[in-house]
């Protein structure tokens, strides 16, 4: 069961707000106006989806704040919504962490794990509900099941059993999501993030029902780049393929981003084959030799969950760049004045640019859905851009990065071609859940010699919380992407050579 691809009311105002930050920075001027957006978003005076319409202005104020990097206000003071506003008008890279934040009057304190009896109880004489029952938690009430929650440990055979489906799990759709238990509870029952235990995978606040989580943003500071004349490059992750629709072709996004401000445009593809290939030659190598397995590094959180979890097993997580930052530095040799802009399907991506371990070489780091917005606040209309390039950098193995399955098949054919006797085993798991297993089974032994790869979203990329369009019809859309590409194989890229320059 998933929300994902349906546009909701909470999608809704989510892009409403990037639009409108997006068009607050293009306009420029003065920026305490901040103040009248949420009235601009949510007009009249009748609330929409919740109990007052004060209620709905102020988490649409708070989210505005953090789509411009600001942290969310203290609900204990008074502040203004524009507090700081102009201290974060700058051309460059700007938020305080954390990323992922929640919004804790929109959250609706959803209870957390539970079994319930609902009205679909028959009231059987089997009641096989009792019978398998641990805890003698269940017990037949006027010829109905009642489960008592003290005595519950949540194991869920009742439901198992149950002729009639009549029990439900009930779980707070945020925690369900996480797949590093990071989600708790404050006092109040509303939702609190453990930020020792958090990846910033985003999948909470694409799974919020209410809308009450959400990163931070870095529009209003790419936008100043812009405008203060910078040489700012977008570089396009592998998923982006129709996330805009199905007139916005790849040939036509070079056109569209030119209409945004940008001086150019490349494909991420183009650092995902680099990325292939030292993965393969590391893990040639490496495997069996020196280490027993090794994992792919492209996903950070993914990555960052492996070393957070299982740090006897980090030395075996590749050593290679991620395709993003072999991307940037490819470019800032070329164009040592530029900026760069990554653009993809992910929050964990913002933060990996940030890192300070990393000299990643990315100044923005924004979602397809945020650039989105760009387009609306500027009116492109992208069913009328003409111009055609064709993005040709990148090969079939580059593109295929963005979908689950994709890396570890990319890194396989480097290897078959350089060498064409030795034999590869993969594995690859999606979803940090599946992940953990995945790495729990490889620490027992299970998958010696074997490529891991492991990426922190159900269908890899396409899946990201920041992108538009549903994943089914993304992998498709990349799958028919890569079978369009003119070279095939990562390994025939022709950057191969700028490789040794990277480091």
């Amino acid at each position: 069961m998933s929300m994902r691809g349906i546009y909701t009311s909470v999608t809704d105002i989510r892009r409403k707000v990037f639009t409108e930050v997006a068009r607050l920075a293009y306009e420029g001027g003065d920026y305490s106006r901040v103040e009248s957006l949420p009235y601009k978003i949510l007009p009249g005076e009748e609330a929409k989806y919740r109990d007052s319409i004060f209620l709905e202005r102020a988490i649409v104020g708070e989210r505005l704040r953090l789509a411009m990097g600001l942290p969310l206000r203290p609900m204990t003071e008074h502040a203004p919504v524009s507090q700081g506003v102009n201290e974060s008008a700058v051309g460059e890279k700007y938020y305080d962490p954390p990323l992922v934040n929640i919004i804790k009057f929109a959250c609706n304190a959803c209870p957390t794990k539970q079994y319930r009896v609902t009205d679909g109880c028959q009231g059987c004489l089997a009641h096989p509900c009792t019978e398998v029952c641990p805890k003698h938690a269940v017990s037949i009430v006027h010829g109905k099941s009642v489960i008592d929650p003290e005595k519950c440990i949540k194991c869920g055979k009742c439901k198992e059993v149950c002729p009639y489906g009549a029990i439900q799990k009930i779980e707070r759709p945020c925690a369900a999501a996480c797949g590093m238990d990071a989600i708790g509870s404050d006092e109040q029952g509303r939702a609190v993030i453990d930020y020792d235990k958090c990846v910033s995978c985003g999948m909470c606040i694409v799974n919020c029902p209410f809308g009450a989580i959400s990163d931070k943003g870095q529009i209003f500071q790419l936008i100043h780049a812009m405008k203060e004349n910078q040489k700012v490059i977008a570089i396009v992750a592998p998923a982006f393929v129709g996330q805009f629709g199905p007139k916005m072709t790849p040939e036509h996004l070079t056109a569209a981003m030119k209409e945004l401000g940008f001086w150019g445009m490349e494909e991420v593809a183009v650092g995902a084959d680099l990325c292939a290939i030292e993965e393969a030659k590391d893990f040639m190598r490496a495997v069996p030799a020196e280490q027993p397995f090794m994992a792919t590094s492209c996903c950070p959180s993914w990555s960052v969950m492996a070393k957070k979890l299982f740090p006897d097993l980090a030395p075996y997580i590749s050593m290679a760049l991620t395709p993003m930052v072999l991307t940037a530095r490819l470019l800032k040799k070329k164009h040592p004045d530029c900026k760069i802009c990554f653009i993809g399907p992910c929050s964990a991506k913002k933060l990996e640019a940030s890192r300070r371990s990393i000299r990643s070489n990315v100044d923005f780091v924004l979602t397809f859905e945020e650039l989105m917005g760009m387009f609306e606040a500027k009116g492109v209309q992208l069913d009328q851009i003409t111009e055609e390039r064709p993005l040709e950098e990148g090969t079939a193995g580059g593109r295929g990065f963005a979908i689950s399955g994709g890396v570890a098949a990319a890194v396989t054919d480097v290897i078959r071609k350089l060498d064409p006797e030795r034999e590869v085993k993969t594995v690859s798991a999606q979803g940090l859940k599946e992940c953990k297993k995945l790495l729990l089974l490889a620490r027992a032994g299970k998958y010696n010699g074997y490529l891991l790869e492991g990426m922190g979203c159900p269908g890899g990329c396409v899946a990201g919380m920041g992108t538009l369009q549903p994943v089914n019809k993304s992998t498709a859309a990349v799958q028919k992407y890569m079978a369009e590409a003119p070279v095939k194989n990562s390994a025939d890229s022709k950057y191969e050579i700028d490789l040794s320059l990277l480091d």
